[in-house]
């Protein structure tokens, strides 16, 4: 456990355990508060390095990856709690990674849980284990969380891009109202398209990997199958790898109050020419997030929407896919980003969007100051 800054830091407490392709067995927890970083699910390099830089330096990889962070105030009782979830198109990151760093954002008066799960072949290939990890994960928060001075009756699911649709995934499967409230960064909702069931299966034919395959091999077969795969189930294919989900909302509208939203050029980092970025933006992210939201509200639901347009100046990519995350989350980690342009987040619009945050878990929709948020340049 690490204290200072008026903040506990919890690192890579274990919550689950797994053998490969195994569903997830809870860890009990004995109340140790480690203060080392856990591991991270082996992965290739990530598509986005040159933009947001490398996510998971100085961890280690390891296929027993499910362990969780947790910063919170000092002396705390029953705060809000948020649950995040990180990006990368489920094949990199980890919630361990130093740019995930909450103390900024606990300091608005929040417990902060950083979720690591399965990834890739290990969490999607079969049975959505991945998804069961972060199931997991929140029935630790559930029944932990207090020791921390986190409220368990009062908890908030974010996540961002990969995480965004975890988030997503999350509403339609949880049937024990482990949460309560949910906000969708950038949530990349285009891809999910009528062809995903016949991308999954082709993608299982295609990876013949078992227990006893190699880490190294497993993820040559997995980096040589999207290359083949993916292209030919478009737009699914640009995130081969994700839940898969039920047609459609269920009874979620009326258990989760939603925030949800995006950045002006999410689709910028996956285009050369900008020309295409608005029509890249809007088929992946805009567009989706706003048809959730018309859908949410029509079933009953309660939910407001957000536009982030910030950019540094002069910035290659405008206001792109991640960022805002530097925003929410200590800048330090963000440093040498190379979407940032050399620049700082604006630090009176980081202190405004993390305040925004926290204040949709504490007290929900009513805490906003609008039903449209735009968070400008």
């Amino acid at each position: 456990m690490i204290t200072g800054g008026g903040l506990v830091r919890a690192r890579g407490i274990r919550y689950a355990t797994a053998d490969r392709f195994a569903v997830p067995t809870p860890v009990p927890w004995d109340g140790t508060r480690p203060a080392e970083r856990g591991p991270a699910c082996p992965q290739p390099p990530s598509a986005l390095v040159s933009v947001v830089g490398n996510s998971v330096e100085g961890l280690e990889f390891d296929e027993h990856c499910q362990v969780l962070s947790v910063t919170a105030p000092a002396g705390a009782s029953g705060l809000p709690v948020m649950v995040w979830f990180h990006g990368g198109a489920y094949v990199t990151g980890s919630g361990e990674s130093t740019k995930y760093e909450a103390s900024l954002l606990a300091s608005e008066g929040v417990v902060v849980v950083s979720v690591s799960y399965r990834l890739g072949v290990f969490g999607y290939l079969h049975d959505n284990l991945g998804l069961q990890d972060q199931l997991v994960a929140l029935r630790w928060v559930r029944d932990h969380v207090a020791a921390f001075g986190g409220d368990p009756s009062n908890v908030t699911v974010f996540g961002q891009s990969a995480g965004g649709d975890s988030v997503y995934a999350l509403m339609l499967t949880d049937t024990e109202n482990l949460f309560h409230r949910a906000i969708m960064q950038s949530a990349p909702l285009g891809t999910r398209s009528p062809e995903r069931p016949e991308m999954a299966a082709a993608l299982r034919a295609a990876i013949p990997v078992d227990a006893a395959t190699s880490v190294e091999d497993v993820l040559a077969a997995q980096v040589a199958a999207v290359t083949e795969v993916g292209p030919k189930f478009s737009p699914s294919g640009g995130m081969p790898f994700a839940p898969e989900l039920a047609a459609g909302l269920g009874s979620a509208p009326s258990r989760v109050e939603l925030l949800l939203g995006h950045t002006a050029d999410d689709g910028s980092p996956y285009v050369p020419d900008p020309e295409y970025w608005e029509a890249v933006t809007e088929l992946i992210f805009a567009g989706g997030a706003r048809d959730l939201a018309r859908d949410w509200a029509a079933a009953g639901g309660q939910v407001a929407t957000y536009l982030f347009r910030w950019a540094p100046v002069g910035a290659p990519l405008g206001s792109c896919h991640c960022m805002e995350l530097p925003f929410l989350f200590d800048p330090e980690g963000w440093a040498g980003a190379g979407m940032l342009a050399g620049q700082e987040p604006d630090p009176v619009l980081a202190k405004t969007m993390r305040g925004v945050w926290a204040a949709f878990a504490r007290n929900g929709l009513d805490a906003l100051p609008s039903r449209s948020l735009d968070f400008g340049g």
